[in-house]
């Protein structure tokens, strides 16, 4: 359903990037600063004009005074350029659009460079305008062969929604030029990961269950729900961020070498990873977190949360054990957790590597045996690996201690900070590489595991555990774990 008789000339010498959602937490927080940064580091193509779409009454002065006032002061220390700042807001263009308006979509139409451009159209809207949107923009006309679409997680709520959206983002879109985006895709550490797995010999020969003996991936966080019960409580820590960032994780720990490192090869290698994923039978906790404190502050549990309903039995913890049906993986558990209204924000992949099996050391230090490889990405981003090594002191004799080796990017490569994810990923959409974003086969395959584990606990009648805000998490959580002989990484 492309308006063939529209297409752009090949030799693309214009950009458009429609920016809907502009006023939004995502654009304000992400999106503009994102192009900010790329405008500093003059990775952005002198054509490209930026059309914030906003609802009816907002004007371009105000438009751009909100742009400034919010983003400027919250810019990392030392980006701020007078100069560079003024050409970015140059850039701005303001378009009041009523979205399930289609005579509405005139505006954009008289907006867009003419001839010799793609038009990126980046969603950052709820999922329930994804569909009019679409139907709209192609009703204007303005839907091309060289048009591209970028959206957001989440992608439905489960497999057949998620398919519906996929195939209307197909009516209009060849699938080379839909981006799904997982912000986690272009963080430097989750990019790190492909060069520490394939690039690294000592690692790329142990990686498989002879060696490895479990895998955690956790991501906590201390903030609640905010303002966001309405949204949040029809979703859950499950759809919310397991079926995507957790599942994305998973992945690129798991998969195989592809052939080649571009997007088909990778998207492939990851796919077949899910596709080898057991069915979730047991081993999942859900759990919900009650009135606790957060830095030493009060904080209220969810039900208590503003718009909250003391009915509600959605999780807002999730954790499970999942298992990896291939020759690489079988016997080898991989540990997902997540949740909000934690100790701490934590994101990391922990890799227990196994114990050799005679042990000359005190038999009282057994419990120190085998390596961990622990990959940050948050708070702070960085690889370290925990060492064993004697005790200093002649006292002390053959006693042992185990420090970590610490690869600081910042530190050991000199650099002033770490890009934000979304400046990657805005930047390989802009030059159409597919390889950091998710293909619709990833969605889908994510979706059906997820719901097969949703609904067994549905139809279990799970219990749905209660835990403290400001803790780490229910104590089943370390009971389930611990059952199988495990311990989390905090508690080793």
């Amino acid at each position: 359903m492309i308006n063939e008789n529209q297409n752009r000339s090949s030799a693309n010498t214009s950009q458009d990037f429609v920016l809907f959602g502009a006023l939004g937490n995502l654009s304000l927080k992400k999106l503009l600063p994102a192009m900010y940064q790329l405008e500093l580091s003059g990775l952005l193509d002198k054509s490209l004009v930026m059309h914030c779409v906003v609802r009816d009454g907002v004007s371009a002065s105000e438009l751009s005074s909100k742009i400034t006032k919010f983003i400027k002061p919250r810019l990392p220390k030392g980006t701020f350029n007078e100069g560079v700042w003024s050409n970015f807001i140059d850039r701005i263009k303001c378009i009041n659009v009523d979205l399930e308006d289609p005579s509405q979509y005139k505006k954009l139409t008289k907006a867009l460079h003419n001839n010799n451009s793609v038009v990126t159209y980046y969603f950052a809207l709820p999922p329930r305008l994804f569909e009019v949107v679409c139907d709209n923009l192609y009703s204007a006309g303005i839907i091309y062969k060289s048009s591209k679409i970028v959206i957001e997680k989440p992608i439905g709520r489960d497999y057949e929604s998620s398919q519906k959206i996929n195939d209307k983002l197909a009516d209009y879109f060849e699938e080379e030029r839909i981006y799904r985006i997982d912000h986690y895709l272009g963080k430097e550490t989750v990019q790190n990961l492909i060069a520490l797995r394939f690039a690294n010999s000592i690692l790329s020969n142990l990686w498989n269950s002879k060696n490895i003996e479990y895998v955690e991936i956790t991501a906590t966080e201390t903030i609640g729900i905010e303002d966001r019960w309405g949204y949040y409580d029809g979703v859950g820590q499950m759809r919310d961020m397991l079926q995507s960032h957790l599942l994305q994780l998973l992945c690129l720990v798991a998969m195989e070498p592809p052939n080649h490192l571009n997007s088909l090869n990778v998207r492939y290698e990851k796919e077949q990873v899910l596709k080898a994923l057991e069915p979730i039978t047991d081993n999942i906790i859900r759990a919900q977190y009650v009135d606790g404190e957060v830095s030493g502050k009060s904080v209220p549990g969810y039900l208590n949360e503003e718009g909250g309903s003391a009915q509600s039995d959605t999780e807002t913890y999730i954790c499970m054990r999942a298992e990896i049906s291939n020759w690489r993986w079988s016997g080898t558990p991989f540990y997902l957790r997540t949740g909000k209204r934690l100790a701490n924000k934590v994101t990391e992949i922990v890799i227990h590597f196994k114990p050799d099996q005679h042990f000359i050391f005190d038999k009282d230090q057994k419990g120190l045996s085998g390596n961990s490889l622990i990959i940050r990405l948050q708070p702070t981003e960085g690889i370290s690996i925990d060492i064993l090594t004697k005790d200093q002191g002649i006292e002390k004799g053959m006693r042992l201690r185990k420090d970590p080796l610490n690869l600081d990017f910042v530190e050991s490569q000199k650099v002033s900070r770490i890009p934000d994810a979304y400046e990657k990923l805005i930047l390989e959409m802009l030059n159409s590489e597919q390889r950091l974003f998710v293909s619709r086969n990833e969605v889908e395959l994510a979706w059906k595991w997820c719901d097969q584990a949703i609904q067994i606990s549905n139809h279990t009648s799970q219990q749905l555990h209660h835990y403290s805000a400001g803790s780490n998490g229910p104590d089943i959580a370390k009971e389930m774990i611990q059952k199988y002989g495990h311990r989390w990484h905090e508690d080793r």
